[in-house]
């Protein structure tokens, strides 16, 4: 059994969560204080957050099985994935889609018991995440629908706990639509000439590798902005001030590592310096929300 669960969790790549969830971390340590749910004790708020972490999950998970159902037959061929559980036959077509119709459905109930604005929205969150693993086959804007579709955590979350949307959540969203963008730019990199020769549309197959590690840049810089943009309107202090000078930092370590097409460096940045950021913002949030100057 423990064995079995491995091979999903490795399939869904279930480590790569620290990237949206505390995100949406951030978005619920700021809609709670304005909750309705303070004024009645602590089981509504713990089953709140409960039903918020499941949910990200299953739609996650959903999500990332779905990918890899519809594109099993580039990664077999592909050597970079070509290990991967579907494309060695470690985890059988069926089985996956059994896992997909499991974890939608999980999804669907936990936005139900959530609140009536997050059941209406469930089908719209699952056609954007299900979508983006059709984008690669025809527009180099897939990582910025890959962005999108990681990107609605935070305001899903805002969503579970407050039951309407503000500005605030849309700018966390945004910010992660293209911190996500940035660092699928340069993961991809390394795939350019196997998609070239598959006619895939990435932006590095179509346009090149330099050009995809300037848009990488560019992504990043944009998402320091709206992480910016979100913590003043939001009403942040100084510690949230220092916390985006370590982003800044932690993004500029990432492209220094990779610079001048330097992809042997990519792991590195991609699963230690790029994978912090996010864990980095959120307690800069819990600390700048509990600490006062």
């Amino acid at each position: 059994m423990i064995a079995a669960l491995s091979r999903y969790l490795r399939m869904i790549k279930f480590s790569h969560s620290i990237f949206a969830l505390p995100m949406a971390g951030i978005a619920v340590a700021q809609a709670l204080p304005e909750s309705p749910l303070l004024n009645n004790g602590a089981g509504p708020i713990v089953r709140a957050l409960a039903l918020v972490l499941v949910a990200m999950v299953a739609l996650r998970s959903a999500a990332m099985g779905f990918n890899r159902l519809v594109d099993r037959d580039f990664d077999r061929s592909n050597p970079r994935t070509a290990k991967r559980e579907l494309a060695t036959g470690e985890i059988s077509v069926a089985s996956a889609r059994l896992f997909v119709i499991l974890s939608v459905t999980i999804f669907i109930i936990a936005a139900w018991l959530l609140n009536p604005l997050c059941a209406w929205l469930s089908p719209v969150s699952l056609g954007i995440v299900f979508f983006y693993s059709y984008t690669k086959r025809f527009t180099w804007l897939c990582h910025f629908f890959l962005g999108l579709a990681i990107g609605l955590a935070p305001a899903a979350a805002w969503i579970a706990i407050l039951e309407r949307i503000d500005l605030v959540p849309i700018l966390w969203s945004a910010g992660l639509l293209f911190y996500i963008a940035g660092f699928d730019l340069l993961y991809s990199c390394q795939d350019a000439e196997f998609d070239r020769k598959a006619g895939l549309s990435s932006l590095p197959a179509r346009f090149g590798v330099p050009t995809a590690l300037f848009v990488a840049r560019l992504s990043h810089g944009t998402a320091l902005v709206f992480f910016a943009l979100a913590g003043f309107y939001s009403g942040t202090g100084p510690l949230f001030a220092v916390t985006l000078l370590l982003v800044a930092a932690l993004f500029f370590l990432e492209h220094y590592l990779v610079r001048g097409g330097r992809l042997h460096h990519i792991p590195i940045a991609f699963f230690h310096v790029n994978a912090a950021i996010s864990s980095v913002l959120f307690l800069g949030i819990v600390l700048d929300m509990v600490i006062v100057l």
